[in-house]
Formats: structure tokens, sequence, C-alpha cells
């Protein structure tokens, strides 16, 4: 099975972090590439503890997923913006 997913990296300090939002998912390297390699084997080992567990199917629905065709279809991405607001 083939999954799609969004993956945002983020500079703190002198690491990267990579994190999955759909599945709440983390890791950090110490280039962007190592993040990008990690977060793939991290989102695995992830998807593959929830098969073993019986809970794959709950994870991705909950996550946005929608199984389809026989397939899971990753949520659709609408945009992504940087806001702030004030804090008094």
């Amino acid at each position: 099975m083939d999954l799609g997913f969004t993956v945002r990296i983020l500079r703190e300090g002198a690491a990267f972090v990579a994190h999955v939002p759909e599945l709440d998912v983390s890791t950090c390297g110490d280039t962007e590439a190592a993040a990008r390699r990690n977060i793939a084997d991290a989102v695995q080992g992830f998807l593959e503890a929830a098969k073993e567990h019986g809970t794959l199917d709950d994870i991705l629905q909950e996550a946005g997923y929608l199984f389809e065709d026989g397939h899971w279809k990753e949520p659709v991405l609408v945009g992504v913006e940087h806001m702030s607001v004030g804090v008094r």
C-alpha cells in the first residue's frame, strides 16, 4: 500500500524536524535530507505498528483519509498559510 502524506520541515537550532500533520508523526535529522529520510522511516514504522495492532483503518479514517476503490486516499490539502494574532 502506498500512502501519501504532507511533510513539514522546520529548523530548530542545529536540527531539522520533520512532521506529518495528518498522522502527527515527527522525527529529526542533522540535515534536511536526513530529516526527510527519517520521516519516511518513522511513518512506515508507525503504519506497520498500527496494522499489527489492528488500528490502521481507524487511524487513517480519523486522520481524514478516505477508503475508495480499494485504496486509501489522502486528505486534500486546500492551503497552507502563515498567520499571526496578537496576545494581550
